[in-house]
């Protein structure tokens, strides 16, 4: 399947909604899930701050001003790289132990905490944020316990990237699972429309296959198979009261004909009668020749015609057809031109695909205007036999194109010219048995008809 037909199919664009849908589910639940624990991480520093703040007070209660300070300085030499901001400092805010050099000259937020940049000597003087918590010991000394917020950035850097990749990888799994799921669905429906296709084009065997899931699509194929059953059945019933009609009257007009040729060898050649007889005899050929192309069209779309699969020859049936009509077209000055660009062979029947050629050469004479021009022409496209026929007519308005198929249709211009209408009939009935496909075409004046082959003979 291409990928355009993928991207502009209706259950893409379904996935595609659900994709966005699940993804902002997603992104609200990772947003709660870093809200949560940055926020408890958070607390928990608080928290520590705070613990640290009531033991060194507690300190400074027992053991007065000295022992606060050898704590402090015993904390910063045992662990160096800690994360803790340790400062005592006296009533005028000097420092007197800990490890930043000055008070932080920021004020105190409403929540009692303070957020400041510190220049740390032991990372070569760079910049870094704190968060500390100012306490007022007794005696008006100051003490700032906090911790220096890099880890915590670093963790939520760490959590945010995290988040990103995890959205990432849940966007793209979700398209790949919407692409999985659309080329699967349409798939189905491609199946479906194939099955469609071959009816349409005459083969009113074909059904849909199900695969046994039973599920919506089984469904439609089995409801759409009951319906095509039916429509066989009524076809069926017509085609055999018409088959039955043609030839229960064909007997009793090849019977009449016979003796209007009793009776026109009986009368003179000077003989009135002669004429009207002569011409009774004409009208019931044509009616015994639509009944045998009624009886034909119906035995071949029923497969009760036999016919010989052999390797037929498609530029031997083009001359010989253009050899037999040569002399219909002189009397019109019609000139026949041929142009066998290739020599393709298909597997058929040779009489059939010759009734179809004649047929659509007969038309083209019929309809050409005196002193015309007709183009035969055999190519190959795409490595397929392609016959092309092209008059100098009135042709065929497009819209009638698929009438023009049908039984006994006839346009308005071509009323006046003899003939049943079964003609093109016939010739699509004959390109559906070859797999092939009749087209029409204008010829500016005139009509081009093509009968294009979906296989050849290598």
């Amino acid at each position: 399947m291409k990928t355009a037909e993928l991207l502009r199919s209706s259950s893409f664009r379904l996935s595609l909604v659900y994709m966005v849908l699940f993804a902002g589910s997603v992104l609200l639940l990772l947003g709660f899930l870093y809200w949560q624990t940055v926020g408890y991480m958070a607390e928990q520093t608080d928290a520590t701050i705070e613990a640290e703040i009531t033991g060194l007070a507690e300190q400074y209660r027992e053991g007065g001003l000295g022992n606060l300070v050898n704590i402090l300085q015993q904390r910063v030499e045992r662990d160096p790289d800690s994360s803790s901001v340790y400062l005592l400092a006296s009533k005028t805010f000097t420092p007197l132990a800990g490890n930043i050099d000055a008070w932080p000259n920021v004020e105190t937020g409403s929540d009692g905490w303070l957020t400041f940049a510190f220049k740390d000597t032991r990372a070569g003087g760079r910049v870094f944020q704190a968060r500390a918590r100012p306490f007022l010991l007794t005696g008006g000394l100051h003490l700032l316990v906090g911790r220096d917020t890099r880890e915590l950035r670093a963790t939520q850097e760490l959590i945010i990237r995290a988040l990103v990749w995890g959205m990432v990888l849940t966007l793209a799994l979700a398209l790949a699972g919407s692409i999985i799921m659309s080329r699967s669905m349409l798939g189905r429906i491609e199946r479906i429309n194939q099955a469609s296709r071959e009816i349409m084009a005459g083969d009113l065997q074909r059904r849909i296959d199900t695969t046994g899931s039973n599920d919506e699509f089984d469904q439609l194929a089995i409801s759409l198979n009951a319906m095509l059953d039916e429509i066989e059945h009524l076809m069926n019933g017509i085609r055999h009261v018409t088959d039955n009609i043609a030839h229960d009257l064909r007997t009793p007009l090849t019977r009449l004909r016979t003796r209007l040729e009793q009776l026109y060898a009986d009368l003179d050649e000077d003989s009135p009668n002669a004429t009207y007889v002569e011409q009774s005899i004409s009208d019931a050929d044509q009616l015994l020749a639509t009944f045998g192309a009624l009886l034909r069209i119906a035995r071949i779309e029923a497969g009760g015609l036999r016919t010989n699969r052999d390797t037929v020859d498609l530029a031997a049936l083009v001359q010989d057809a253009a050899e037999l009509y040569d002399a219909v077209a002189e009397e019109k000055q019609i000139e026949i031109n041929m142009r066998l660009e290739a020599t393709p062979q298909v597997q058929g029947d040779r009489d059939l695909l010759f009734q179809a050629i004649i047929n659509l050469l007969d038309n083209a004479i019929k309809y050409s205007p005196q002193a015309g021009k007709i183009m035969l022409s055999l190519s190959k496209q795409d490595n397929k036999p392609v016959l092309t026929i092209a008059d100098q007519g009135p042709g065929i308005p497009i819209e009638e194109h698929d009438k023009v198929l049908q039984r006994f249709y006839r346009i308005d211009q071509s009323r006046s010219q003899h003939g049943s209408g079964l003609g093109l009939s016939l010739v699509a009935t004959v390109a559906r048995m070859h797999n092939a496909i009749l087209r029409f075409g204008d010829n500016h004046p005139g009509l081009i008809a093509e009968l294009r082959f979906r296989e050849s003979k290598p």
